[in-house]
C-alpha cells in the first residue's frame, strides 16, 4: 500500500483513528517502550517473567501492526533482524524518530498487516502486541502470518481477553463491573470512536489458527 492509497473498510476507519487520535498519546510513550526491557500488555509485565519469546538472536522478525516500532528495537537487541508494519502514518513517523534517537534503524512498511507486501516464508517469527492481533481482521491477519512465517517458525500474539470486551458497553470507552454486550457480538466491535476492534472469542481463534496450519504451543 503506498502513503496515497487508502486500505478499504474497517482498515481505513482504524488508520484515521490511530492517526488523528491515538498517535499523540501513544507517542508520549514511545521512548519509554523503546528504553525498557521486554515487556507485555497493560500492566507491562516483564519477559522475564513470562518467557514468551524464542530465542531471537539471527531471526528474521516481523511485527505486525507495529505501531511505534518498540517491539522491532527489542528484537535488533537481542541479534535478530525486525521489519515492522503498520497502518498509521503518524506512528511509523514516530517509530522513525526513535530509531534515529536511539541508533536502532530496521525496516518499517506503511501497510496493512492482512495484506503485507512481502514474499511467503519471509520471517521466522512473527509478533502482534495489540497491534494486528486487536485492529486487523483475525480471519484476514492470522492467514497472512501463516504464509509469512517459515516452516518451524513462530507467530506470538497478545490482545484483551474476552471477558473484557463482554464487559465494555457499545457506548463505553472502558470495561466496568458487569456483563454489558453478547457474547456473539465481540468478535467485531465498532467503536464509539469509529473504529473497528476485533476480539474473536477464543474457541473460533484456536480454530482458525489450527486451518491457517499453526500449532498450540504450552507458553
Amino acid at each position: 500500500m503506498s502513503d496515497d492509497e487508502a486500505p478499504p473498510g474497517h482498515a481505513a476507519r482504524n488508520q484515521t483513528i490511530w492517526d488523528d487520535r491515538y498517535s499523540a498519546w501513544f507517542g508520549s510513550r514511545a521512548a519509554q517502550q523503546w528504553a525498557a526491557e521486554p515487556h507485555w500488555g497493560i500492566w507491562a509485565t516483564p519477559e522475564s517473567d513470562l518467557h514468551v519469546l524464542p530465542e531471537l538472536s539471527g531471526k528474521d522478525v516481523i511485527d505486525l501492526g507495529c505501531g511505534t516500532a518498540y517491539i522491532g528495537a527489542w528484537v535488533m537487541r537481542a541479534g535478530g533482524r525486525p521489519v515492522g508494519i503498520d497502518n498509521s502514518a503518524e506512528q511509523l513517523a514516530t517509530a522513525e524518530a526513535l530509531q534515529q534517537e536511539f541508533g536502532l534503524v530496521f525496516p518499517l512498511i506503511h501497510g496493512n498487516a492482512e495484506q503485507v507486501p512481502l514474499p511467503d516464508n519471509s520471517f521466522d517469527v512473527a509478533i502482534s502486541e495489540y497491534g494486528a492481533s486487536s485492529w486487523c481482521d483475525p480471519t484476514l491477519w492470522i492467514p497472512e502470518a501463516a504464509r509469512l512465517v517459515r516452516s518451524g517458525g513462530q507467530l506470538i500474539f497478545l490482545r484483551n481477553s474476552t471477558l473484557v470486551e463482554l464487559c465494555t458497553a457499545p457506548d463505553a470507552e472502558a470495561a466496568g463491573d458487569r456483563l454489558s454486550r453478547p457474547y456473539a457480538d465481540v468478535a467485531r466491535i465498532n467503536r464509539p470512536d469509529g473504529g473497528t476492534h476485533f476480539q474473536l472469542p477464543t474457541g473460533p481463534t484456536i480454530k482458525l489458527l489450527r486451518q491457517s496450519g499453526f500449532q498450540l504451543g504450552d507458553r
